[in-house]
């Protein structure tokens, strides 16, 4: 892992380095999750590759049906 540093401008903005902009595909308008995991800030570029990686990630865990349910709630009120 390669140790980078940046700073936050005035109004919480950072550049993330050209070398990883690259590397994970981010160009202008790309969307960009921010996390918090153990202490850490954890950015996660919203990308076509990314997207495909979650495909099938949430199989069996029972989410369509809490969505639906969620769905028919909001209709309901």
């Amino acid at each position: 892992m390669n140790l980078m540093h940046t700073r936050a401008t005035v109004k919480g903005q950072v550049l993330i380095p050209v070398a990883l902009r690259r590397k994970y595909g981010i160009t202008k308008g790309t969307r960009i999750s921010i996390t918090e995991e153990k202490g850490r800030i954890v950015l996660q570029p919203i990308t076509r590759d990314f997207i495909h990686s979650l495909m099938g990630s949430l199989k069996g865990t029972g989410a369509l049906e809490e969505l639906m349910a969620d769905r028919r709630r909001e209709r309901d009120l």
